[in-house]
């Protein structure tokens, strides 16, 4: 009883004084456990888990780091000439942490505006920043920079300041030749990255690696001066060689300029030239392009049918003419290629050995395929009976419909894949468009079949003509086209290299061959005639083909010219078209025949292709007309004679102080050199003779008469031939002895 009374009696010994504090201390150690534990958790957060993050954005906080432009590479043609380049310009930099007084600040900002052309309150708003490097102003020219060199020495001078406005190296976008191969090359942007063509395709060869200026901040988070900057330098950008010559592609843009004017073309035109073997793009025009220089400018027509617009409606308008004028036409537009498709269905033909020389086939008119409606011929009498060479020299539909049905339609789905037309060509530019077909497995109905046998129904790409055009000339292989030929690094070392590429043979060389024999005669004879040039073997076809839906008139068409040359060892493949030409004629032989005469007729001999002249084109060759100034008048009259020339003297002295035609002008055998020997009798006119319409010896009667030479153009082989064109117009005053430039086409060949 004693021994419980003892052990209670020891329990109650502890107060509540006592036992509060032992809860004390125990909520106390609790606390600091848990607070120290939340702070070591905290902190192994911070070190562990964001410490990265952290320093990051320390970094951030402590440096300020502005990318420095790298110089863009150049873009150069085939030959080394400049096509694009980055031209040194540069950039002006405000320090205004420098500034002591706003005296100062208000005297730059103004100085600063009225040089740079800016608003002065936005400039005097920068001058206010604590920085040390502001961006007033990008791409200025040296005669820029001049005057803040002299704002330099001013600050300096009067502030005692020589920091506060920097210049920094910068470059700007240049295309030497404004507008030329514009929707091939394409333009940068402002912040000279690639928007369209070669520049946005390979824009990442071309921009190089940017360089830094990393610039150190103080507690206060403003910029240190520029002694506390790291620079570390930019690397230039690769440089590009393309396909494309820019001699050839001068040459098809003069050409086609002209051809869009003389026809009143209202949706543009294009043409493009390729190598037959390589596939390398010789040329590429999209006619009414674009200055490289100044990209967002409108034509004078675009603009002013915007402006009068609502207002709400000429922003969208603006972007929808800026993305058609800076369309590459010649491989993103799709359209009908109509009679030069015929060289591709005769190809499949002989090549599936259902045609030869002895197949014949008949022409009334029209053919009336199931229940459609007749399909007519060019001719509407009908060519009657030919054989295969005469279908295509005639250009008869109806006859291509029997040689379509030959073929059968399974067999002329996989000539069209064969070609190419199923897919797109993967030139190396941006923007390809694919072709339309009737069906995406070839299915055709019997009509679809008999349209499509002469380009009618099908719309493909004009690269992929171009492409399918090459394969026939070549010996039957189709080539992979491209523009970019290699590129180079800025050591000049060469990184990437274009091979040209055999994707398949699809006709045999015999097949090949033997269509470069017709087209050849198609040139000469057949309906391509106006496709001939004099001394050089030229094969091709010309094609009218009517769009679908119209936009200009009641009836749109599209004329074009694809041939090659020389036809016996075919080097250069040529493609010219015009979409709806609305002058004299919409027929491809009298729209697009006339240029791709004239490009041919100049680039064939800067090519270095021989001239082979016939005995009947001999007589109409030019020849120079020689030197006689400072010659005594016997003299030089013998010299004249003596080369075939006839010889016409004007006034009373006795030294020829002059002459017409000049020393290098080409003037017919037998033409007329008027040697003139006062300065009174240099001013003897004479009026041009119309000579549109005419025989030859018709056209040298009247120039003859007229006192003018008539050099003879694109006369053919054999066939009627009548003159179509003159350079100079009738009624022109000239000087005895122009020589006038006349075109002849052939009589029964002007209507495809």
């Amino acid at each position: 009883m004693s021994k419980g009374y003892v052990k209670y009696h020891k329990k109650s010994d502890m107060g509540p004084n006592q036992r509060l504090r032992r809860r004390s201390v125990i909520l106390i150690l609790t606390i600091l456990v848990a607070g120290f534990g939340a702070i070591i958790s905290r902190l192994a957060c911070l070190q562990l888990v964001q410490g990265t993050y952290l320093q990051e954005k320390a970094v951030e906080q402590q440096l300020t780091d502005t990318t420095i432009n790298a110089k863009r590479g150049t873009i150069y043609d085939t030959n080394g000439k400049v096509l694009a380049q980055s031209a040194s310009v540069w950039k002006v930099v405000l320090a205004p942490a420098y500034f002591e007084t706003e005296e100062q600040r208000v005297s730059v900002a103004k100085d600063l505006a009225e040089i740079l052309d800016l608003d002065e309150s936005n400039v005097y708003e920068k001058t206010k920043q604590n920085s040390y490097y502001v961006i007033v102003k990008r791409k200025i020219e040296s005669d820029t920079r001049e005057e803040i060199i002299k704002l330099q020495e001013k600050i300096e001078k009067e502030y005692n300041l020589t920091n506060v406005v920097q210049l920094l190296d910068d470059y700007k976008r240049y295309y030497p030749h404004n507008d030329l191969a514009s929707s091939v090359i394409g333009f940068t942007g402002s912040d000279d990255q690639g928007l369209e063509g070669v520049e946005y395709k390979y824009n990442k060869y071309l921009t190089g690696t940017p360089g830094r200026i990393v610039t150190a901040a103080n507690a206060n988070g403003t910029d240190m001066p520029f002694q506390y900057e790291q620079n570390v330098e930019a690397e230039e950008g690769n440089s590009i060689y393309l396909t494309i010559d820019e001699t050839i592609q001068s040459i098809c843009e003069k050409y086609m300029k002209q051809g869009l004017a003389d026809n009143d073309v209202k949706n543009r035109g294009g043409c493009i030239a390729m190598d037959v073997d390589t596939g390398a793009v010789l040329a590429m025009v999209t006619v009414g392009g674009y200055d490289l220089n100044n990209p967002y400018k409108l034509s004078q027509e675009a603009q002013e049918k915007i402006d009068k617009l609502p207002e709400d409606e000429q922003d969208a308008a603006t972007s929808e003419a800026l993305s058609q004028m800076w369309r590459n036409k010649a491989i993103s537009d799709t359209y009908y290629p109509g009679s030069v498709f015929k060289m591709v269905t005769a190809s499949m033909a002989l090549n599936e050995g259902v045609v030869n020389d002895n197949s014949t086939f008949f022409c009334s008119g029209s053919m009336t395929i199931a229940d459609a409606k007749p399909i007519g011929c060019h001719l509407r009498s009908g060519h009657g009976t030919q054989t295969f060479t005469q279908a295509i020299c005639n250009s008869c539909n109806p006859a291509f419909i029997q040689i379509g049905q030959l073929v059968g339609a399974e067999k002329f789905w996989q000539y069209y894949q064969g070609f190419g037309f199923s897919e797109k060509t993967g030139i190396d530019l941006p923007g390809e468009s694919e072709d339309l077909f009737f069906s995406d497995n070839g299915e055709m109905t019997s009509v679809d079949l008999a349209v499509s046998s002469f380009g009618q129904g099908l719309a493909i790409t004009p690269i992929q003509m171009i492409t399918a055009c090459a394969a026939v000339a070549n010996g039957g292989n189709l080539v992979q086209p491209y523009v970019v030929r290699q590129i180079v690094n800025g050591e000049g070392n060469v990184i990437e290299n274009t091979e040209s590429k055999i994707k398949r043979q699809v006709i045999s060389s015999g097949v090949s061959k033997k269509m470069n024999e017709i087209l050849e005669y198609n040139t000469t004879t057949g309906g391509a005639n106006n496709g001939y040039i004099a001394g050089y073997r030229v094969a091709g076809k010309t094609g009218t083909s009517e769009k679908l839906t119209s936009t200009y008139g009641s009836e749109d068409y599209i004329a074009s010219f694809c041939g090659y040359a020389p036809a016996d060892k075919p080097k250069i493949a040529m493609l010219v078209f015009f979409d709806t030409p609305t002058g004299g004629s919409y027929y491809g032989s009298k729209v697009s025949s006339p240029v791709f005469i004239n490009i041919m007729s100049e680039v064939l001999p800067y090519l270095q292709i021989h001239t082979e002249y016939t005995d009947s084109e001999m007589q109409y060759v030019d020849a120079n007309a020689g030197a006689y100034v400072g010659m005594d008048v016997d003299e030089a009259k013998t010299k004249a004679e003596q080369a075939g020339f006839t010889v016409t003297v004007k006034g009373e002295g006795s030294t020829v102080v002059s002459q017409i035609p000049a020393v290098s002008a080409k003037i017919p055998n037998g033409g007329n050199i008027v040697l003139y020997t006062d300065e009174n009798s240099k001013s003897e006119k004479v009026l041009v003779p119309n000579l549109v319409g005419f025989s030859i010896s018709e056209v040298n009667s009247l120039a003859s008469n007229g006192g003018v030479n008539a050099s003879i153009s694109n006369v053919g082989a054999s066939g009627n031939v009548v003159s179509v064109s003159q350079d100079i117009e009738p009624g022109t005053e000239v000087s005895p002895g122009t020589v006038i430039t006349v075109k002849f086409a052939s009589a029964e060949a002007l209507n495809d």
